[in-house]
């Protein structure tokens, strides 16, 4: 059966902060797969298929939202697999963070029989959680980051004193939400001067935080994706920052203050270690179909900073660049992860 056939839904949206980021990557993947559905998750959870028209002319996906012009399809989505409407249907995941990668709506998709692309529940569960993905990778031998978790906390000046001490241990931390994603709540603390706007920022999200000693070195992302002959990683890609620039929301998806190379100009030793360090991430995560695996570039070699299930396949991102890089159609490489989600379904127990 063709992928680009009206069977194949790629789904798009949700409550998350990437949810603008989803929009423009299946916007990106509706251009190549221009006979899928588009179905569209709504923050409030209701759902709506739209068209790809509908779609193709929403304008600044990274900084507006989408409105979907018709009523929507199902209330839910948990309705909408209660009709069975998505069972014949390979769902194409576009959607980024929350609950499009921390495992909840693979679990869903999988109770209901229906073939999605990318990890199943339990890898997008343990990736999604910065510590534990951290863990898995040190168990299977990779070199992570210095760091220690944040619980959850309201208290400013108690922040402000846990910041305090880490700076005693070393003048410069990041500071990123255990489970989230496109740098949103990413603060650099690198002084004093700083506690007390990241301490600010910090109780503002009242979720728990992991804060990683910084490492000096180049920064270096490396998508990985499983290929009918085996795993295997994509050409390198590096961020480079202008002066007091960082890889946040605007840096990645805005172009500001940010250059990407793919591929990355790298040493080919340098590059294989960078590779084999995605490639270690990946299983170590038991992540299935493709990953993304960022990492900072050092003296001693690579050092894992985290791992991405479903990472954006925007025109903008590193994934289709490293696939372009490496020669490899887009198309063709969306239709092999259909493929490997339905061969997952038909092979799950009945």
């Amino acid at each position: 059966m063709s992928a680009t056939s009206p069977s194949v839904v790629v789904l798009f949206g949700g409550s998350s902060n990437e949810r603008l980021v989803s929009v423009a990557s299946a916007q990106n993947v509706l251009r190549v797969l221009p006979e899928a559905r588009p179905v569209f998750l709504a923050p409030d959870g209701a759902v709506f298929e739209v068209s790809a028209e509908e779609l193709a002319a929403h304008q600044d996906p990274f900084q507006r939202a989408f409105q979907p012009r018709g009523p929507s399809t199902a209330a839910s989505l948990d309705a909408l697999l209660g009709q069975g409407a998505l069972r014949a249907a390979a769902v194409l995941l576009a959607l980024h963070g929350g609950e499009g990668e921390d495992g909840r709506l693979q679990a869903k998709l999988a109770a209901a029989k229906v073939a999605f692309t990318g990890s199943d529940s339990a890898a997008s569960s343990l990736a999604f959680d910065k510590a534990q993905a951290k863990g898995a990778v040190q168990r299977a031998g990779g070199r992570t980051a210095v760091g220690v978790e944040l619980a959850p906390s309201t208290d400013v000046a108690a922040l402000e004193g846990r910041l305090g001490a880490l700076l005693a241990e070393h003048p410069r931390w990041v500071l990123k939400p255990v489970a989230d994603g496109s740098s949103f709540g990413l603060v650099h603390l690198t002084g004093a001067a700083k506690v007390g706007e990241a301490a600010r920022t910090v109780a503002a999200l009242h979720t728990r935080y992991l804060a990683e000693q910084f490492v000096v070195g180049r920064e270096l992302t490396v998508g990985v994706a499983d290929f009918a002959e085996g795993t295997r990683a994509l050409p390198v890609s590096e961020v480079r920052f202008a002066p007091h620039a960082a890889f946040d929301y605007e840096g990645k998806y805005l172009g500001k203050g940010t250059e990407e190379l793919t591929p990355a100009p790298l040493e080919p030793s340098e590059a294989a270690a960078a590779q084999a360090l995605g490639v270690l991430a990946h299983r170590a995560t038991g992540c299935a179909g493709y990953s993304r695996t960022d990492m900072m570039l050092t003296a001693a070699g690579p050092v894992f900073l985290e791992i991405n299930t479903l990472p954006g396949l925007t025109r903008a991102s590193f994934i289709p660049q490293q696939l372009a890089a490496a020669g490899l159609d887009f198309r063709a490489f969306l239709e092999w992860q259909l493929e490997l989600g339905r061969r997952r379904a038909a092979s799950s127990p009945a």
